[in-house]
């Protein structure tokens, strides 16, 4: 009896030990499975430039790492000094496994090609340009939805009926600018001349300033810089000549609020911040995708957001609440912005 009782209670024992020595390993599973589960998304932004040197970078860095915060992401920023650095360094957040690599403009494409279709299994997103591979966000502006309604506030604004516009060159990018601002100009104002000249590149501060000066002498009181960097021109124009002008991308107003009295916009911190949420959300899908008026990837100041410099008195309360009337317009679809390049 003895022996039975004590066979029976090793047996008990044994089988106590086994179960528990299953829920323990069970649960080291577990916890392996949930710390694979925790690891932190990585996300590179790779620039073709320095940040500081443009606006659009800074700006584009900002909303990066704002959704990398929000959204605890581990997220590092990496700037290029030429273009073979460039490459290199796209190569270098491929070896570093990052899970997305985003990088922006037409500075970019060539490497971008090259460095995504020998990595089909990463994925990666660029803003303001397009490159039509299948691990691959493309990320674009309705940039004359922005432009139509600098038009409209510039036709709204003029004292002359003339009105300018120095763009960087005649290219189908270009005619998102052009042609946006001259359909909301004639939107409001039948009457007014449109005076446009091109520069014949992005970089040229000496010839934008030329061509202003040509557009100031016929009368024009508003010209509007699209060129790039050689707005630096138009604006040291509007200085020694007292006319009206604008800048690009970002809030330009607040380096000569007298001159530059509106800036048309380009949220690239708001496709930056976008990009990443899709991506840990799950909703990132590589082809094309574009930011207007309604998705708040474009817009002009006073209108669309807030500034730092006081309204210009050329401008006016009444113009902007008249502009911002047209936005919401744009917005309900109640007015339509025809896209220049698919016209």
């Amino acid at each position: 009896m003895k022996r039975g009782l004590s066979f029976v209670l090793s047996i008990i024992m044994l089988a106590v030990l086994l179960a528990a020595c299953g829920t323990s390993a069970s649960k080291d599973e577990q916890s392996a499975q949930g710390g694979e589960s925790e690891k932190s998304l990585r996300m590179a932004l790779v620039l073709p430039e320095k940040i500081g040197v443009n606006p659009f970078f800074v700006q584009m860095d900002e909303g990066f790492k704002k959704a990398g915060e929000e959204f605890k992401v581990d997220t590092k920023t990496i700037e290029s000094t030429d273009p073979a650095a460039f490459e290199q360094n796209l190569r270098a957040a491929v070896a570093e496994n990052y899970d997305l690599i985003i990088t922006a403009t037409f500075q970019a494409e060539d490497a971008l090609k090259k460095v995504a279709a020998e990595n089909p299994d990463k994925s990666f997103a660029i803003v303001d340009t397009t490159v039509d591979l299948p691990n691959v966000r493309s990320v674009g502006f309705r940039e004359y939805e922005g432009a139509y309604l600098l038009g409209a506030a510039a036709g709204l604004s003029t004292k002359t009926d003339k009105v300018g516009m120095i763009a960087a060159m005649d290219v189908p990018l270009i005619k998102k600018y052009t042609e946006g601002f001259k359909a909301g100009l004639e939107s409001v104002n039948p009457d007014a001349e449109f005076l446009v000249n091109y520069v014949g590149g992005f970089n040229d501060v000496a010839k934008a300033k030329e061509l202003a000066l040509v557009q100031f002498g016929k009368g024009a009181d508003f010209i509007a810089g699209a060129s790039a960097v050689g707005d630096l021109g138009v604006f040291e124009a509007a200085k020694e000549k007292g006319f009206y002008t604008s800048g690009q991308d970002t809030d330009r107003t607040v380096e000569d609020p007298e001159h530059i009295v509106l800036s048309q916009l380009k949220s690239t911190d708001t496709v930056a911040y976008q990009t990443v949420k899709d991506f840990v959300e799950g909703n990132f899908q590589a082809g094309a995708v574009n930011y207007g008026l309604k998705e708040d990837g474009v817009g002009l100041t006073f209108v669309t957001r807030d500034s730092e410099s006081a309204l210009s008195d050329f401008v006016g309360q009444e113009v902007i609440d008249k502009v911002k009337a047209i936005k919401d317009d744009i917005v309900s679809g109640k007015i339509v912005v025809k896209d220049p390049l698919q016209q």
